[in-house]
């Protein structure tokens, strides 16, 4: 019976230690946004007007200008909001961005096309593609170690920014 009860112990203890172990702890200042430079590749996590991280992104297989239409390989331009949460995306790790808001998706309808959606901050995954640098359909992509730190101290409803 002793037997038992020291296997079921050990068990439990062993179990409990089977979390995510993608999924960090963060305790230091607020992410009070996040700020996305797309023409320098570049993303910034600020609390205030202090930068706590910085990271270099790939994009939309087309980068350049503003998301248009669902397929444009574009990654979209303006203020957005960290809308979801996705601990078992297919690139490892993901937070939602609020596109389309109610200005794209008027975009989209008088074109006659979709506005597209799903887009994220992520990770690499399994992507083995050859394009190493923007290679995603609009979202914008940074290594799974960095979206690990990034889905951390990120909460939802923090605005993002995204620059040309």
């Amino acid at each position: 019976m002793k037997f038992l009860k020291i296997t079921l112990i050990v068990l439990a203890l062993g179990l409990a230690g089977c979390g995510d172990s993608k999924i960090r702890k963060y305790d230091g200042p607020p992410v009070t946004s996040v700020q996305v430079h797309k023409a320098d590749r570049k993303m910034y996590l600020l609390s205030g007007s202090k930068v706590l991280r910085q990271y270099d992104v790939g994009l939309g297989f087309k980068p350049t200008g503003h998301k248009q239409y669902e397929g444009d390989g574009r990654t979209p331009e303006g203020v957005y909001f960290i809308d979801r949460q996705n601990p078992r995306s297919t690139y490892h790790l993901s937070l939602g961005i609020s596109y389309p808001n109610v200005l794209d998706q008027k975009m989209a309808f008088l074109e006659g096309k979709k506005p597209g959606g799903d887009i994220f901050i992520h990770g690499r995954g399994k992507y083995n593609g050859p394009n190493r640098r923007d290679w995603t359909a609009g979202c914008i992509a940074i290594t799974d170690e960095e979206v690990e730190e990034v889905y951390s101290m990120v909460r939802l409803g923090t605005p993002i920014y995204i620059l040309p």
